[in-house]
């Protein structure tokens, strides 16, 4: 790391527990984070500050004036513009020293490996249930750790799987389709989604670095009604398509 890095994670590099190799750990790492709207906009600033030195950002949106309530990333006069190109300008304006690709396409079974190969990590914070299993599905293809995230009405979830269980097994397959409810449905709490997306990217920094205990296979929720977190192990369904042969 060169002086200029060295200034700007000084927090980081003072905490025994991250240092200068879990740093250097954060810089080496590849993260692909598929959605740039309220997770993925909770999710960014985290990633971008940690100094993860590449980021993949993959969505196929434009911001629409609904979006901000909850997508503090986009102004009113980005309204019509890609979410990507204004993410990349966002992240890049903060830290100049990490690499920021993006992908302004829609991730479809056809594309979904080319994506995402090659990543370290994947933090998943799409909004409609069919592209969560299919991200899902291609990182247990790919043997690549998926962070997926969550949040609709005034519950989050948020959890990380390497392997058995996977995503597919929390869900099952019932919500294997396009027209699940979303929160455009479902109605979202601002504050929430952007809590849940900094969580996902709290994970990821865990992983990335190894920072405490293992939190594979664990499913964290949130349930804002009773302002309480609770964590579950999650166990592997030996039926799942995915990850059961």
């Amino acid at each position: 790391m060169n002086d200029d890095e060295l200034d700007y994670y000084a927090r980081h590099i003072v905490l025994p527990q991250i240092g200068g190799v879990g740093q250097r750990k954060l810089k080496a790492a590849k993260v692909a984070l598929v959605g740039l709207g309220g997770i993925g906009a909770g999710a960014l600033p985290a990633l971008v500050g940690a100094g993860v030195g590449h980021l993949t950002l993959i969505d196929d949106d434009t911001v629409d004036l609904s979006n901000l309530q909850r997508q503090p990333l986009y102004r009113v006069e980005d309204v019509g513009k890609a979410k990507t190109g204004l993410a990349k300008g966002w992240a890049q304006s903060r830290n100049p020293h990490i690499e920021i690709e993006t992908e302004a396409k829609r991730l479809t079974e056809e594309n979904a490996e080319d994506l995402l190969s090659g990543h370290d990590l994947i933090i998943d914070g799409t909004d409609n249930f069919a592209t969560r299993l299919l991200v899902g599905d291609t990182a247990v293809a790919l043997g690549i750790p998926l962070i997926a995230a969550q949040s609709a009405q005034l519950h989050a979830q948020v959890g990380i799987f390497t392997a058995k269980p996977c995503y597919r097994c929390v869900v099952g397959d019932a919500f294997d389709a396009e027209d699940c409810d979303n929160c455009a449905e479902l109605g979202a709490l601002g504050a929430l989604v952007g809590m849940a997306g900094q969580f996902a990217a709290l994970l990821a920094v865990r992983h990335i670095v190894g920072l405490g205990m293992g939190d594979a296979g664990k499913l964290h929720w949130y349930d804002h009604m009773r302002g309480q977190w609770r964590s579950n192990a999650m166990p592997a369904d030996h039926n799942c398509q995915t990850c059961a042969s």
